[in-house]
């Protein structure tokens, strides 16, 4: 799998502050969101210190100076390259992709995961392979054995399907940390969502107990980022806060059935989070991650 693009740069590496556009989508008349679209959107995403976004139109992204990533679905490896190709050639830089639906034999797994390697490689495009229920990567088991035997893998982690999915709170984070590192030194890409034990998007702040979990994951991919990182290399992170069934709906006392979180305002104190757990990972000796988190 290739590093992310723009190497020609002599910028050292960064977090690339970038937005999944699923974001906006069905957003309640009461959010703080610009009510924009097209290029007027793409302009104030830009003004608060968006560098990209996922999903949209690669061609006006450009012509706004942000950088525009895709994303689809692999089922079977014979379509992998045609599935690249064609993402390459709608203008978005990287793809993130849900491959297969969790049913699939270790040899089914590697088929699929080397057709997604060798399409990335053959196109000179970054292709992400991301952590997300009903998929190859649906547990955390199957996920460090799969990358153990397809160790060029590189994975856009969704870590909120993890957390939980599988419940990780219950029992040590730590040994659980642990047993991740192979895939924490793979993360190339990030859709962010923070959720608890039993919700897997939730209104949060920053001093939550499960907020803090979602740092040390967090911090440990950046820090596996910087490990291979060279001048002008970026990690895209993207807010990805989804409507109904992602968005929690509550009844209100005026009668109304609202969503409990402004989408767009938990997107940018996501984004600042993220940012000091990148600057964290530069300070933290990669020697010791575990017991310096």
């Amino acid at each position: 799998m290739i590093k992310n693009p723009n190497n020609k740069s002599k910028e050292k590496p960064k977090l690339q502050k970038i937005l999944n556009l699923g974001t906006l989508s069905n957003l309640p008349s009461w959010s703080s969101a610009p009510k924009l679209s097209g290029i007027e959107l793409l302009h104030a995403l830009k003004d608060v210190g968006y560098e990209g976004i996922q999903g949209g139109d690669p061609k006006l992204c450009g012509e706004v100076g942000l950088t525009c990533s895709g994303s689809f679905r692999l089922n079977e490896p014979k379509d992998a390259n045609d599935l690249v190709i064609k993402n390459k050639e709608k203008g978005f830089n990287i793809s993130t992709i849900h491959v297969g639906w969790g049913m699939e034999s270790d040899d089914e797994i590697d088929r699929l995961i080397g057709s997604v390697i060798n399409a990335s490689v053959k196109n000179d495009t970054p292709v992400y392979i991301e952590t997300h229920r009903a998929t190859i990567t649906q547990d955390i088991w199957r996920t460090v054995q799969m990358t153990k035997r397809n160790p060029e893998i590189k994975f856009n982690g969704d870590f909120s399907h993890w957390y939980t999915g599988l419940e990780m709170p219950y029992g040590s984070m730590a040994d659980k940390l642990e047993f991740l590192s192979p895939i924490f030194e793979r993360v190339r890409f990030f859709h962010g969502r923070i959720g608890n034990s039993s919700h897997m998007q939730i209104n949060f702040k920053p001093n939550d107990s499960f907020v803090q979990d979602f740092k040390n994951i967090w911090t440990l991919c950046m820090i596996g980022f910087l490990k291979s990182a060279g001048p002008g290399d970026y990690l895209p992170f993207a807010p990805e806060l989804l409507s109904a069934n992602y968005a929690r709906v509550f009844n209100y006392a005026d009668g109304e059935r609202k969503e409990e979180s402004d989408r767009w305002e938990q997107a940018l104190l996501m984004i600042k989070i993220a940012q000091d757990c990148f600057d964290d990972a530069l300070k933290i000796n990669k020697n010791n991650l575990i017991k310096n988190i």
